[in-house]
């Protein structure tokens, strides 16, 4: 798909136990699966998710068939969609229209694997509810990472060094949720954050502050923007303030159009979901 490229990704971590966080969609999982086989990976303990949205779970009922014996672990409320994923499916197309066609069918999960986090126990491996980003997310802790999945908001490091960092705030969004999320990720010190869109970065806690606050930006800017706004040009007009006072979005620039088409996208999602957050009664064109 142009301009996600570097954007979906999975976690694979071999250590006392070899699972993967996250597998990405449907239409990733050859990759996937082609990687797994140059890393001699043969047997896969857990398969961990953050939340069941397609671009993060949508391959997992393929990926299963591969793994027939592998636990799928993931908050209790997904565990359903899991099983039946018409549902799941059907959200997405409403709201991503040709992105979630993209992404590929979702097949079911066999429900003898399924796992709920929150009675999920292993040595070295703890899960941490952290709805907001969806409220079935769940981000789960080693001894030296932490997979945050979009907890965290969306980050990636540019070309030239800086780092672009952005809120995941989709309608449904609940701001005190994803604050308290926040904090207790914090709260655990974290050292390595791996974000599920994109890659690693040292001092977890230090860009989960950065995030905490942006969330906080986001929602003044929104406050204010609603009060001087007609509903129809409410999008257009955060956005435009968003870019002038928000530092983490200087980088756009350095996103290549395929990209920045992609991220536009999901930054006038994040605000209709801080939007609807704030009680707007915007007609959203």
């Amino acid at each position: 798909m142009p301009g996600f490229d570097h954007f979906i990704g999975a976690w694979l971590y071999k250590g006392k136990n070899t699972f993967l966080v996250d597998v990405g969609p449907a239409v990733t999982l050859p990759f996937l699966l082609e990687a797994l086989e140059s890393l001699q990976v043969t047997h896969l303990d857990y398969i961990f998710l953050t939340h069941i949205h397609m671009d993060h779970a949508g391959g997992v009922g393929h990926l299963s068939v591969k793994f027939p014996q592998t636990p799928v672990v993931c908050h209790g409320n997904g565990l359903p969609h899991l099983v039946d994923p018409s549902r799941l499916l059907a959200g997405s197309l409403k709201t991503l229209g040709d992105t979630a066609r993209a992404y590929g069918p979702m097949n079911p999960v066999p429900e003898r694997l399924l796992v709920a986090a929150d009675q999920f126990v292993s040595d070295g491996m703890m899960p941490v509810l952290t709805p907001g980003h969806s409220p079935h997310h769940v981000s789960y802790l080693t001894s030296d990472y932490l997979f945050a999945g979009e907890a965290g908001g969306v980050s990636m490091e540019l070309p030239d060094g800086r780092v672009w960092l952005r809120p995941a705030t989709p309608p449904q969004h609940v701001l005190t949720t994803a604050l308290s999320s926040i904090d207790a990720l914090i709260a655990v010190s974290p050292d390595t954050i791996c974000y599920g869109h994109f890659g690693l970065r040292k001092a977890a806690g230090h860009y989960l502050y950065r995030h905490r606050n942006q969330l906080l930006l986001w929602e003044q800017v929104i406050r204010e923007e609603m009060k001087s706004n007609r509903p129809e040009d409410l999008i257009n007009s955060c956005l435009t303030q968003l870019f002038r006072e928000d530092p983490e979005l200087a980088g756009y620039d350095g996103l290549t159009p395929a990209q920045q088409k992609r991220e536009t996208f999901f930054l006038i999602n994040s605000v209709k979901g801080l939007l609807e957050y704030l009680g707007s009664i915007a007609a959203y064109p």
